[in-house]
């Protein structure tokens, strides 16, 4: 096909903007599903936890025909925690659809992603999405896309950009607001006619960076890339350039290519189409196919630096392997994480202290999570650490750590705890606007050391009300200080199953995370103490036996429900002194060292 006829594409928009539905709707539009074909929503999160959190993580690439014209759509992440991935991804487009949610207007993620695609004179079109919803305002929404461009040192060609606005939902599409309902063909037919075509010579020597990689369990890791230069062919010899700046001739196997969303093997591709390429024992992301005659070596890819490590062990509890772990050792705990890496970039692997011990740092709390809650459902099991920010060394040897730029808008009544919150946390305020709905928006640059824990409180302090957002700003000095957990914990002593009767003993000391019934060990912390100091407590004894009853008392013991962490609230939870186990089935707390001994003799050393 002649790179008239082709057109790449980025979707790019802010979390929950509706962008993966609107893929949907383009490619049943289009006809890239047949009629009888079942097809699933949001076919582009092909991630469980995708699904379930609504958000996009791993980029991902589908494929549409219409009007004789083959439409490369690239979906992106819209969390900067996933900012390697979209850097990437913009790499390999002419054109963005931006996204935009005509209630809430272009967001922080947005501005993000947005800037990127400006900075690399990528064309855009702008989609005015959810137009159904009670509330929005359409036009506001627009104009506020026109100033961020603006804001964003957009070229003349960039502020004079196409616009529709939409429903990814009911699958309706107009050019302006006051049209008659029609479908996503209209936003097709612009795209053809805004987005230029691909440049490139399929009879010059073949140039593809690659940009991503998918994962195939018959044909192993595939590198990704856009078609640069010449035809790729399976059976053709290219020079791959390395990090290193060497290069090393090899073979490629197969080449693929997406149909819909599914790759189908193809015989040649030609510039501006996007590919995979089976065949390339080991690669990173970055590295340049080109002619064996004449290497090329393009640029490598920036990738933003991590922000936070955590620490990833070997489980050591009594309980390990019990609750549906299959994976458990060293070993096991290496391949998954360099396979991790592999994928993203952005995530770095390094072995700490002995064999069995790894600091795993990334773009954010989200970034680290989710990547610890895949390896649980795939039946790894492993502990991890409290999360440490990265801090670093200033020319004048001063120390610096990673600041944020925080947005949060809520109600005005609830404003006052969030002013205070984020006060404590070493927050600076950068503007305060109240709306005529007496509605408060708060700009601050925040420690990434206050983020930690920080969503949960925000969300309990405006009766969860409060919309939040943060981005990366820079490094700076030392903020200082920021109070962690201030309140010790409740430790079991014995190992055995939690007792109804131990536990509502135990309850006017403080609150419980384990329910009733659970097993725990010797240094398993079952609950928070009221008091700043750490407890010992027997939550396996039960009532003793004599032969005077009362009628009834023993069967009606009433416990207050007990906290259920999630993973992230464990995460927060933790002081440097403990850690998480993760199993397939269950999380617990626990001390980092079991024995009572040792963490005495630890404490002592520690505060000498």
């Amino acid at each position: 096909m002649h790179t008239s006829k082709i057109r790449n594409i980025a979707i790019i928009a802010h979390v929950d903007h509706g962008k993966t539905t609107l893929v949907d709707q383009l490619l049943r539009q289009c006809g890239s599903f047949h009629e009888n074909e079942v097809m699933q929503d949001r076919v582009m999160d092909s991630d469980n936890l995708e699904k379930e959190r609504g958000i996009t993580i791993l980029s991902k690439n589908a494929h549409a025909n219409y009007k004789g014209y083959s439409i490369n759509i690239v979906d992106t992440p819209g969390h900067a925690d996933f900012g390697g991935q979209v850097e990437r991804v913009l790499g390999t487009v002419d054109g963005v659809l931006l996204v935009v949610d005509a209630f809430e207007g272009p967001m922080a993620q947005t501005r993000f992603v947005t800037q990127k695609a400006l900075e690399l004179g990528l064309i855009p079109i702008v989609v005015i999405n959810k137009i159904d919803r009670d509330g929005c305002n359409p036009h506001l929404a627009l104009d506020k896309v026109f100033d961020l461009f603006c804001e964003l040192n957009a070229t003349e060609e960039q502020l004079d950009f196409a616009h529709v606005f939409g429903s990814g939902r009911k699958g309706i599409c107009r050019r302006e607001l006051g049209d008659e309902n029609g479908d996503f063909r209209i936003l097709m037919d612009l795209i053809i006619e805004r987005i230029p075509d691909p440049k490139g010579d399929p009879k010059a020597p073949p140039l593809l960076q690659i940009a991503s990689l998918e994962y195939s369990g018959f044909l192993g890791r595939l590198a990704v890339g856009r078609v640069r230069e010449g035809t790729f062919r399976p059976g053709l010899t290219v020079a791959q350039s390395l990090a290193d700046g060497t290069t090393r001739q090899l073979r490629i196997q197969k080449v693929f290519r997406y149909e819909g969303t599914t790759p189908q093997a193809v015989e040649e591709a030609g510039p501006g189409n996007i590919i995979l390429i089976a065949g390339l024992e080991k690669f990173d992301i970055g590295d340049t196919l080109s002619a064996v005659a004449n290497p090329v070596h393009l640029p490598r890819i920036h990738i933003d630096p991590p922000t936070i490590s955590m620490l990833f062990t070997v489980n050591t509890s009594p309980l390990a392997g019990k609750y549906g772990g299959k994976f458990l050792t060293g070993n096991h705990l290496l391949e998954r994480l360099e396979r991790a890496h592999m994928s993203d970039p952005a995530l770095l692997v390094e072995k700490v202290g002995g064999a069995s011990t790894f600091s795993v740092s990334g773009r954010g709390i989200l970034h680290l999570t989710i990547l610890i809650e895949n390896m649980r459902r795939e039946a790894y099991e492993f502990t991890i650490g409290s999360p440490q920010v990265i801090f670093k060394k200033g020319a004048d040897g001063k120390l610096l750590e990673p600041v944020e730029n925080f947005k949060v808008e809520l109600p005005a009544e609830y404003s006052g705890a969030v002013i205070e919150e984020l006060g404590k946390r070493k927050g600076e305020m950068v503007n305060m606007v109240q709306d005529d709905n007496n509605r408060v928006f708060l700009e601050y640059t925040i420690p990434s050391r206050g983020m930690i824990g920080l969503r949960p409180i925000l969300l309990s302090v405006s009766k969860g009300y409060a919309v939040s957002q943060s981005i990366f700003l820079e490094y700076q000095a030392f903020k200082g200080d920021i109070p962690s957990r201030t309140n010790g914990v409740m430790i079991a002593k014995e190992a055995g199953d939690a007792s109804a009767y131990a536990l509502a003993k135990l309850e006017e000391r403080g609150y419980m995370i384990i329910p009733p019934g659970a097993e725990v060990y010797p240094g398993m912390i079952i609950g928070e103490h009221n008091r700043n100091d750490d407890i010992i407590v027997n939550v396996t004894k039960g009532k003793h036996l004599t032969n005077m009853r009362a009628s009834g008392s023993d069967d009606n013991i009433q416990l207050t429900p007990y906290r259920r962490l999630t993973l992230e609230e464990c995460v927060t939870f933790i002081n440097d002194d403990e850690c998480i186990e993760m199993t397939p089935e269950m999380l617990r707390v626990r001390k980092s060292t079991l024995d009572p001994n040792k963490r005495k003799q630890e404490s002592r050393s520690d505060s000498e």
